[in-house]
């Protein structure tokens, strides 16, 4: 039976865990997070405990590479931009910012339950 206590970062795409599409839907909606070549992968269909993590990392990689380009961006583009375009640059920071820590929140609630799921079934070496 699906779990249906559901958090509220969970994506409205990915189907509960318990259910019969859930990996299948948690996979697309991950995919979609990563760059196009990363499913010629053929272990990260397989597995999406993998594929969540990975997705994870890649995530809180562009999130911290957002932040340093909010603190560093007044300085590198003085002189290049007019006041008001660096103003507009700095709130796309802020805006995909916190997009991408909702999305990696999400992640983070679609690998709890991949995990989760993945905890009652033992993995044996050579399986």
């Amino acid at each position: 039976m699906p779990d249906q206590s559901l958090s509220p970062d969970w994506p409205a795409s990915v189907h509960p865990p318990g259910s019969d599409s859930f990996e299948r839907t948690a996979a697309v909606w991950l995919f979609d997070l990563l760059p196009a070549d990363y499913r010629t992968h053929g272990v990260l269909r397989r597995y999406p405990v993998a594929l969540s993590r990975l997705a994870r990392q890649h995530l809180s990689a562009v999130l911290a590479a957002g932040r340093e380009g909010y603190r560093t961006a007044r300085v590198d583009l003085r002189g290049h931009l007019p006041p008001h375009a660096l103003e507009q640059v700095m709130r796309a920071y802020q805006a995909e910012g916190r997009r991408t820590a909702a999305v990696l929140r999400s992640v983070e609630a679609v690998e709890a339950a991949l995990r989760a799921r993945d905890d009652g079934e033992a993995f044996e070496e050579g399986a």
